[in-house]
């Protein structure tokens, strides 16, 4: 492998819901076979129309006591519609399972980059089936075979900091599994498994930048195309050791 290149797409607008977002990438850049588009899930979620007005929501007595005078009461309760285990808590900080299986935090509801002041951002209903439908997109108006991948900024469990991670797929090899591989030194491995869609996840993070609303952007010379989603980089929960 001789490297490969993480170009983010710039110049698109504020998104709302309804907007052509394939059609947005591609007057932006040329793609090709082989592709990888990545897109922070932010994007994905307002043209979708997964923001909540919290003007709307009325908090439940469990969502005023997580918010222990320190959170809006509203937004713990979107938090808690949008969760199906409280996984940890110290309030007013939610760790939580969603109804995809991912377990982040808030259960992915954020107030940052949102298009208007009282409103939050929801994850997409199915990530994976967002990442379909953009690749088939794109496949129409460019004819190029291109993976596609939703991300989402996470933290991680004894590591500072977070990271963008594929929480979407199509398209693409997300998951490297060399289990029955010999090393150079000829030893078998047994449970080795690459999470390449979280790796593309995090490279294309360094270009979009939290505050530079840079929301794509295309990773090219890799060969991940492949038949995977994003739901192949959960855990089950019984197999979850950090239960």
């Amino acid at each position: 492998m001789s490297g490969f290149s993480v170009t983010p797409v710039e110049g698109l607008p504020e998104l709302r819901e309804g907007d052509d977002l394939a059609g947005l990438i591609v007057e932006r850049t040329e793609l090709e076979d082989g592709d990888v588009v990545v897109v922070a899930q932010k994007a994905v979620s307002k043209v979708e129309g997964r923001v909540v007005a919290l003007a709307g929501i009325e908090p439940s007595e469990q969502a005023v006591e997580l918010a222990a005078g320190l959170a809006d009461p509203r937004r713990i309760q979107v938090i808690l519609d949008e969760s199906t285990e409280l996984v940890r808590v110290r309030p007013p900080l939610l760790i939580a399972r969603t109804k995809h299986g991912f377990v982040c935090g808030s259960a992915g509801v954020d107030a940052s980059n949102a298009p208007e002041p009282e409103t939050v951002v929801l994850l997409p209903l199915d990530s994976d089936a967002s990442a379909a439908r953009l690749r088939e997109e794109l496949r129409e108006r460019t004819g190029a075979n291109v993976g596609v991948i939703v991300t989402d900024s996470f933290g991680r469990p004894w590591r500072a900091g977070t990271t963008d991670v594929a929480i979407g797929a199509a398209g693409v090899e997300v998951l490297r599994i060399l289990d029955g591989e010999r090393d150079p030194a000829g030893y078998e491995l047994h449970a080795t498994r690459m999470a390449l869609g979280d790796e593309i996840a995090g490279a294309a993070q360094l270009v979009f930048g939290k505050l530079d609303r840079v929301p794509v952007a295309v990773i090219r010379g890799l060969d991940v195309l492949g038949d995977m989603q994003g739901a192949d980089l959960v855990i089950p929960p019984e197999t979850d050791l950090f239960r």
